[in-house]
This record gives C-alpha cells, sequence and structure tokens, in this order.
C-alpha cells in the first residue's frame, strides 16, 4: 500500500508543483507559461520531492525544527540529483542559482532550500492531513485504474518531450557545423581577397612601374615611326595595357572568390533557416525554463533563443 499511496502523492503533489510554478511564473511575467519539463500539467520533480518527503517524514512526531530541518535536507538533495541528471542526460541546464548566494553547481541555493523546508513544513502539518483523508477515499481497485492511466499518460508525454529534445540537441549539432563551415569560407574569402590584395600592392609597386615606362616609350615612338607602322604599334599598347589589368585581377582570383561567396550565402540561409525554426515543444521549453542552457552548443541555442523571443 506503501507505493500504491506514493504514487498517488506523486501526480496529486506533481500538479500542486505544476500549479504553484504557473502561478509564479504569472506574477513575474504577467502571461500564462506551461512551467515544467513535461508538456502536461504536472512537474515530476514536486511529485517524487513531496512525495518523498510525506511518507518519510509524516510518520515522524518530531518538533517541528527537526521536520523543517530534515526536509530542507532531503528536498535539497532530490532537486540537485533531478537537476544534475537532467543536465547530463539531455545536454542542457534546466534551472542556474548560479547568480545566489550559496549555491552548489548552480542546481540548488541557500534561499530556494530554506523556503522548499518552509513548505514542506506547511505540507506535511496542514495540507497533507487532507489530502490523505481525500486519497483513502478513493476506493483501491479505482485508485489503481487512475494511477494507471495518468501513468500511461505521463510515460506518453515523457516520450515526446525526450523526442523532440533529442532533436532540438540534432539541430543544434547541425548548426554548430554549419557555422563552422561559415567560419571556414569566411577565412578563405579574408585570405583570397588578401593575397590578391598583397599580389596588386607588389606588381604595382614593382611591375607596373617597368610596364608604365615601356608603354610611355611606345608611345613616344608613336610620334616619331611611319604612318603604316603606327596601327600595329598601337595594337602593341593596347595588348600591353591589357596584361596590366588581367595581372592586377586575375579572372580566376575572381571566379573563386565567387565561388566562395556563392557557397558562404548558401549556407548562411541554411543556418537562419534552422535559427528560426522551432517546434512547439522547443518555444513551450523555452519559456518554461527561461535561465536553461545548452552545454554543447550555447551560443547557437542563445541565438535560436533570442529569435524565438523576438517573434
Amino acid at each position: 500500500m506503501q507505493i500504491y499511496f506514493f504514487i498517488l502523492y506523486f501526480f496529486i503533489y506533481g500538479f500542486v508543483g505544476w500549479c504553484t510554478e504557473v502561478a509564479y511564473a504569472t506574477v513575474r511575467q504577467k502571461k500564462f507559461v506551461n512551467r515544467g519539463f513535461l508538456n502536461g500539467p504536472i512537474c515530476p520533480v514536486y511529485g517524487v520531492g513531496i512525495g518523498t518527503v510525506v511518507m518519510l517524514l509524516e510518520p515522524m512526531n518530531g518538533t517541528i525544527v527537526s521536520l523543517y530541518v530534515v526536509s530542507t535536507a532531503l528536498v535539497t538533495a532530490i532537486e540537485g540529483v533531478t537537476g544534475y541528471l537532467m543536465d547530463k542526460l539531455f545536454r542542457h541546464k534546466w534551472w542556474d542559482y548560479s547568480n545566489q548566494p550559496l549555491n552548489i553547481g548552480g542546481y540548488v541555493c541557500l534561499l530556494f532550500s530554506l523556503a522548499w523546508g518552509v513548505a514542506c513544513v506547511l505540507i506535511v502539518r496542514v495540507i497533507h492531513p487532507f489530502v490523505y483523508k481525500v486519497t483513502a477515499m478513493i476506493p483501491v481497485t479505482a485508485g489503481i485504474v487512475i494511477a494507471a492511466i495518468l501513468g500511461i499518460a505521463l510515460a506518453a508525454d515523457l516520450y515526446v518531450t525526450t523526442s523532440e529534445i533529442l532533436k532540438l540537441n540534432k539541430k543544434l549539432d547541425t548548426m554548430e557545423k554549419i557555422s563552422s563551415e561559415l567560419r571556414e569560407l569566411s577565412d578563405m574569402i579574408g585570405v583570397n581577397i588578401h593575397e590578391s590584395v598583397m599580389e596588386t600592392m607588389e606588381f604595382s609597386e614593382e611591375t607596373r612601374k617597368h610596364l608604365d615606362l615601356a608603354v610611355s616609350e611606345l608611345r613616344e615612338k608613336l610620334d616619331t615611326v611611319a604612318e603604316e607602322h603606327k596601327d600595329h604599334l598601337e595594337e602593341r599598347i593596347d595588348w600591353v595595357e591589357e596584361k596590366i589589368e588581367a595581372r592586377l585581377y586575375p579572372e580566376e582570383d575572381r571566379a573563386l572568390l565567387a565561388e566562395l561567396r556563392n557557397k558562404y550565402a548558401e549556407l548562411k540561409g541554411k543556418y537562419t533557416e534552422l535559427a528560426e525554426r522551432s517546434t512547439r515543444v522547443t518555444r513551450r521549453l523555452i519559456d518554461a525554463f527561461p535561465r536553461m542552457e545548452s552545454r554543447l552548443h550555447k551560443e547557437m541555442f542563445n541565438e535560436m533563443r533570442n529569435r524565438i523571443w523576438r517573434r
């Protein structure tokens, strides 16, 4: 029966926790935000945390102080372990207390732990006796059916959410690769332009003055040669000037630069498309966890989140 009641408490307090988070977000953000990891109206960490507290501590006949100290330590441990495991499993940090004093890895902090302790005392001493009476009135068979239906819904929700997170990670991987290619192309374009400029400068400083001198000498001779040779000499002058122009701006360099720029524009378009495109679950998670941080693709994730918020 202990497991049976724990499962019922899990769903009850998971729902109560979700309502609390939604109310808190509404006060802070002035709008409805579907808080929590899952899409449904439940926060599993509350269900596990408070369910464990009431099952272990409710039978205790100790003082409020002892109840407060033990529940604070217990809930802090559950929150810390949950945050750590979710971080490692999904490669995202879902909440962050790093800006709070006396935090541990950003997963837990003293201020919120003390608040959880107060909440647990109120729940154990005031709220849970009523919850226990209500659950005890439910026929066991009906309770099992209800728990089974809610369990199936929870499993389906967990599957959908996990799949979307894995797809998000895959998209961030692709964005990272495209970003790396864009940096390489940008470097290649820069190097190409640099080499062309340096070659042009070197050519202009050393070689062009000799070619210009040769052209000037040819033009001086143009006035002294016989009329029948002028056309041929003018053709030679035009040929030399064309060679100078071709040397300054080689056609193969221009073609390579155009190819690199086209490829850069194509990749940039793909990157923008990925950054702009997001699923409903992704948008909900970003709203639900505004401090969410990608461990492997922090820059990519922040850009995608900023685009979603701007829209």
